[in-house]
């Protein structure tokens, strides 16, 4: 009778699904931001551990990012699936007429506010679910968005070596099951800061490169003597390019407008944001339509480009000033700095231009038992990415802006199809 029994059993077991058995030993991911690095640059510069993983993994031939072509619009999009204008962090200055508050990267305050952030990154969806997450440093987890944090996050602070971002990673995976997440993040800003300073064809950006790839080799053999190296699944990518902005590709923008007839402005180099007084929106229009030289254009909201998906939302200026790639919107007190730079011999980087431009694209790589390894795919946006890590982590999606099939073409386990 006990053998009959074991015999049932054995059978019962063999019948089951093998997605069903997928689901107790479900897959994690580990979503590795290199901030700024352009996808020029896996041609351009050594990184043998950045290579290793898309040799033996999945690579696209680029990854599109939203327009505008800047690092929280971008992480943001990343994570939520959606335009900026469908999430709300439209740039990474944002003025609220609604809360009569400016949003900037500076003022920690607004940015652990969760009232900013739109939509629902990846990380509230799966501890919604009930999956465990951590953050380091990503773009977004320092709000309670919808009222839920990470499992585990990291406020940021940039003099946090690599090296120790990395080992707490390490450490995340090392915890009881129980504990442990199944989503992480991990986040480095070295390439972008050195792109910034010195230029996308520098030797302080093969310096950057080199000191990440150096973190990156730390992480993976971490996995390794942990038996996870071939288990854990691992997207590495970027959230936008750099372009070289030399000092005398400047446009002194303040001389082309009078600046008194703007109630606001909102400046970066790459776009201003102009909300104008009561009935000088015309005024303003013209007047730089007139002036601006052939490097630059004004745009009424309604009149971006539908490519862009930049038009629906209030947090978008009613005038954007918006220069072609390599080239500066500064303000007269700024043009002395420059003019310096110029005698000096000096140059720079910079992004946050049309997200079309070669100079702006990005990198992906997928590396794991979910993807298909040996495989390039064609250039795509990253708002498809969404539905990939919900798909990878057995989620299900919030609403967002991506196509719920791409990930078909990504994923090689059929069980995670």
């Amino acid at each position: 009778m006990i053998l009959l029994r074991i015999i049932q059993i054995t059978l019962l077991f063999s019948l089951i699904p093998a997605t069903a058995v997928k689901a107790e030993q479900p897959d994690s991911l580990l979503l590795i931001s290199i901030d700024g690095f352009a996808a020029q640059y896996l041609q351009q510069y050594p990184a043998a551990n950045i290579h290793k993983l898309a040799e033996e993994g999945l690579t696209a031939e680029s990854m599109q990012p939203v327009f505008p072509s800047k690092t929280f619009p971008n992480h943001y999009s990343i994570v939520t699936g959606l335009y900026p204008a469908n999430h709300g962090i439209v740039e990474n200055n944002i003025f609220d007429a609604d809360f009569n508050a400016t949003f900037r990267l500076s003022k920690a305050e607004e940015v652990t506010n969760a009232r900013w952030w739109q939509g629902e990154p990846v990380w509230v969806t799966a501890e919604s679910q009930g999956v465990k997450a951590a953050t380091y440093f990503y773009p977004g987890s320092e709000a309670a968005i919808k009222n839920v944090r990470p499992s585990y996050w990291q406020r940021y602070d940039g003099n946090v070596s690599h090296n120790d971002r990395v080992d707490s990673v390490l450490q995340w995976l090392d915890l009881p099951a129980a504990e442990r997440p199944r989503f992480l993040t991990l986040y480095f800003s070295a390439v972008d800061d050195a792109g910034h300073a010195y230029g996308p064809n520098s030797a302080e950006v093969a310096a950057a490169i080199a000191d990440v790839d150096q973190a990156i080799g730390r992480l993976l053999a971490g996995l390794t003597r942990r038996g996870l190296y071939n288990k854990l699944n691992i997207m590495l990518l970027s959230d936008h390019g750099m372009v070289e902005t030399p000092p005398q590709q400047t446009i002194v923008l303040d001389k082309l407008f009078n600046s008194s007839d703007a109630a606001l402005t909102l400046w970066t180099a790459e776009i201003v944001s102009i909300f104008p007084a009561e009935g000088k929106l015309e005024h303003i229009y013209q007047q730089l339509s007139r002036s601006l030289p052939a490097q630059a254009k004004v745009y009424k909201k309604a009149d971006l480009p539908a490519r862009w998906h930049y038009q629906n939302s209030k947090r978008i200026a009613p005038l954007l000033v918006i220069p072609e790639p390599g080239w500066r919107l500064i303000q007269q007190k700024a043009e002395t700095n420059y003019q310096q730079m110029a005698a000096e011999g000096k140059t720079s980087g910079s992004h946050g231009y049309d997200n079309a431009s070669a100079s702006m694209q990005a990198i992906f790589i997928g590396h794991g038992p979910a993807f298909k390894a040996g495989k390039t795919i064609p250039a795509f946006s990253n708002i498809e990415l969404y539905n990939l890590m919900c798909r990878i982590l057995g989620l299900t999606p919030a609403a967002n802006d991506g196509n719920p099939a791409w990930p078909d073409s990504v994923l090689g386990n059929t069980e995670a199809k």
